[in-house]
Order: structure tokens, then C-alpha cells, then sequence
């Protein structure tokens, strides 16, 4: 938190939006001091975490999709 206390120190006044990569307490820690932010997970994170989810037989094959570059929810869809 240090780290954003001290922006806010150099005159940050607000943070529209602030892409994470889902450490517990950055929200929160964000939220403290630039409370209208929006805090949303990196796309690239919640790809690597969706692979929990996936055997790992099938992982090269879903990584191979596009779906985090479709332009349209159909094209990411099988």
C-alpha cells in the first residue's frame, strides 16, 4: 500500500480503472485510497487461472483459442 499512498502523495488524484493480477488485499488496498476506482482482474490472469479448470491434456488446445483477441463473444465460443 505503500506504493500507492505515495502516488497519491505526488498529487494522483484518481485512478479511473486498475487492471490486477488477483493478489488478495490489492483491491481493497486500492479501494482505501482511490475508492472510485475500478478494479478489475488482467485478462492474461484470468486465462491462466481458467487452466485449473481444464485437464491438462487439453490446456495446449485451449491456450491456442483466441478468445481473449475475439472481436465478438460468437468467436470466442467453440
Amino acid at each position: 500500500m505503500a506504493e500507492r499512498s505515495d502516488l497519491h502523495n505526488r498529487g494522483i488524484q484518481d485512478i479511473l480503472i486498475a487492471c490486477v493480477d488477483g493478489l488478495k488485499g490489492f483491491p481493497e488496498a486500492i479501494a482505501s485510497i482511490f475508492p472510485q476506482t475500478e478494479v478489475q482482474l488482467c485478462v492474461v490472469h484470468q486465462i491462466r487461472n481458467s487452466l485449473r479448470y481444464i485437464a491438462s491434456k487439453n490446456q495446449k488446445a485451449f491456450m491456442a483459442k483466441p478468445v481473449y483477441r475475439a472481436d465478438t463473444k460468437a468467436a470466442a465460443e467453440p
